[in-house]
């Protein structure tokens, strides 16, 4: 096995690959990364069992094929401190790769590529494509309200669901839930409903870009696999039942408030820096035209906002942890937010005041 290729065309790849291996693992082979170059096309796959990546570059030099694994972290961060125009050299000798760059050489010990673990094959039943851009920004759109670590196992992901020709993505943690859904045109899906994990989400918003160049999204049973023109992306899915969301969406609320989401957004910031650092509450007093946010915190301290809004109707009172409505309005796209109360014990629904696409639901708080 032999072949060269310049620092910028590795690199990235390369990067891509490391992102899914695990540092700290009980299988030494599970740090490496495999180079396996056939006709012409290397391809670098990391794996830490639960997910896999394949990212692939062509060679425009000659080479020899072959299949070896190495140290991620250290091929990755060699070819990262090497200059910016370097050509790189790999060499296959006996169990050692070889490096080289102008006057510098490296050798990086080797595990055989026959015992780098593959993710089982596995048949797709749903295939679609997703606009990059569109998929990204379900994503970005809803991950901050998974769960982490929950004994709940089926919430510690994100729900991806298909109908019709509607994708949606769903998460929450119990306290809170974001819903964002898109219409795929000239698309006619099977009914489905699958949890991706967290790892799974987080590696996929890394990998995707905001372009407009298609994903294409491959569902099984037990996996979700996504292909573009530069990498191969497979994750396990979670084995469980995602809650019905549609039963905690708030109904009948008849307090609507309309904001400019910049002018909420710093009020609740501010307020924030006096709540109580574990519980992180704030009450809200809604009345006519106005709305008062107020924390106080152990040592007595207290924060008072008040914001114009538009609302007309009864008073009301209500608490919520600051930090969930501030992650929602970080969320929300337009310069205006909608917010729909009922009572004092009733969840609040969040939403773009034109756009409905995304929604997201906040549970109360005593205070």
């Amino acid at each position: 096995m032999k072949f060269s290729i310049s620092r910028e065309d590795i690199l990235k790849p390369l990067q891509l690959a490391t992102g899914t291996v695990e540092r700290r693992h009980t299988l030494p082979i599970l740090s490496n990364v495999l180079l396996d170059i056939s006709d012409g096309v290397l391809s670098l796959t990391g794996t830490d069992l639960e997910v896999e990546l394949i990212a692939s570059v062509e060679l425009v030099q000659a080479s020899n094929d072959g299949k070896i694994t190495v140290p991620a972290k250290k091929l990755f961060d060699i070819c990262k401190g090497l200059s910016d125009a370097a050509l790189i050299e790999f060499t296959l000798e006996s169990d050692k790769l070889r490096i080289r760059s102008g006057r510098s050489k490296y050798s990086l010990s080797t595990l055989p590529a026959k015992d780098f673990p593959n993710l089982e094959e596995w048949q797709s039943e749903i295939n679609f494509a997703i606009k990059q851009n569109d998929l990204k920004r379900m994503i970005d759109n809803t991950s901050f309200s998974m769960a982490n670590q929950d004994v709940r196992y089926y919430l510690n992901g994100l729900s991806l669901e298909t109908s019709e020709n509607q994708i949606r993505c769903v998460t929450t943690d119990g306290h809170r839930l974001a819903l964002t859904r898109i219409a795929l045109d000239d698309e006619k899906l099977e009914e489905s409903q699958v949890i991706i994990p967290r790892k799974g989400v987080t590696e996929i918003s890394r990998l995707i870009e905001d372009s407009e160049d298609n994903v294409y999204i491959s569902i099984g049973s037990n996996h979700i696999r996504l292909s573009s023109s530069g990498f191969t992306f497979t994750s396990k899915l979670v084995d469980g039942r995602f809650p019905d969301y549609r039963r905690v969406l708030p109904k009948g609320g008849d307090k609507e408030i309309v904001s400019d989401k910049s002018y909420l957004k710093q009020a609740f910031t501010r307020a924030a820096i006096l709540s109580n650092e574990k519980f992180r509450g704030v009450r809200l007093n809604l009345s006519s035209g106005e709305l008062t946010i107020t924390a106080t915190n152990p040592e007595q301290e207290v924060a008072e906002e008040v914001v114009e809004v538009n609302y007309q109707g009864d008073e009301l009172e209500i608490g919520f942890n600051v930090a969930y409505i501030i992650d929602v309005l970080n969320a929300l796209e337009s310069d205006e937010v909608k917010i729909t109360l009922g009572d004092s014990n009733s969840s609040a629904l969040i939403e773009d005041n034109l756009d409905d696409r995304s929604v997201y639901v906040v549970m109360p708080m005593r205070l």
